[in-house]
């Protein structure tokens, strides 16, 4: 198996994007430690997995609280032994509209906590990656300068912004063995909200690759466990593209 022996903490364990790359990260023998604010959806991930027969625990902390963070990601690797694994793919706060009618409190808002919350669960998990000489740490979203679709609002930008990030990470983390790579999606239609205003978006998607197709959950999972493996260990500093063609970036 991959990912044999790993330990992984998902920020967002209970979401769709989350339990695929958790669900996916255990089927490849990590023990995963799902973490998110709402106990009923991570318990649902974790019942999943384990039935499965992987390794799965839960915890409820707040992304946006350092210290919770901090405590959590020290017990984890007190128990467990290591860190290898780090991402966070909690739910951010979408404002699907045009720029000109999102207020300018709501966008700085939602920017800023996007930002805040990568930092924040970046900086506990790379502590002590740093200590072991080695880590993977994953972001999701990606950023494609060559492409953008209408109406969606912050979220492009906020992606853009967290792949700075990303980048900036990737410069002080890789002399001491610790790998940044994101995932460019493009889009994962299957985990849009189920909402009329955003069948064109997903058309959009579709419409953008030369396939007419999108990645799925399912696809995020493979390559996201892919990629933490000792198997894509030379995949490091950069994005990986699972967008059927549609970004460039």
């Amino acid at each position: 198996m991959l990912l044999e022996n790993k330990t992984a903490v998902i920020y967002g364990g209970g979401g769709t994007i989350g339990g695929a790359m958790a669900g996916a990260f255990a089927a490849e023998g990590a023990r995963v430690f799902l973490v998110g604010r709402t106990p009923a959806t991570l318990e649902a991930a974790a019942d999943r997995i384990r039935a499965a027969g992987g390794q799965a625990e839960t915890a409820v902390v707040d992304a946006m609280d350092a210290s919770a963070v901090n405590d959590h990601i020290d017990a984890v690797a007190e128990k467990a032994g290591s860190v290898d694994i780090s991402v966070n793919v909690i739910s951010q706060q979408g404002i699907f509209q045009p720029l000109a009618d999102i207020s300018t409190p709501d966008f700085v808002a939602a920017i800023g906590n996007a930002l805040a919350t990568q930092l924040i669960t970046t900086k506990a998990a790379a502590r002590h990656m740093v200590d072991q000489e080695s880590g993977v740490l994953l972001f999701f979203g990606g950023s494609d300068p060559a492409h953008s679709i209408p109406g969606l609002g912050n979220v492009q930008v906020g992606m853009d912004a967290i792949e700075s990030l990303r980048r900036q990470w990737a410069t002080e983390l890789a002399p001491h063995g610790v790998r940044t790579v994101t995932l460019l999606s493009g889009g994962i239609i299957d985990s849009f909200p189920d909402i009329p205003e955003m069948e064109a978006a997903r058309q959009g998607i579709v419409n953008a690759s030369p396939f007419k197709r999108a990645a799925t959950t399912a696809d995020v999972g493979r390559v996201a466990a892919f990629v933490a493996s000792e198997q894509g260990r030379s995949i490091a500093s950069t994005q990986v593209n699972i967008s059927f063609g549609a970004c460039y970036g």
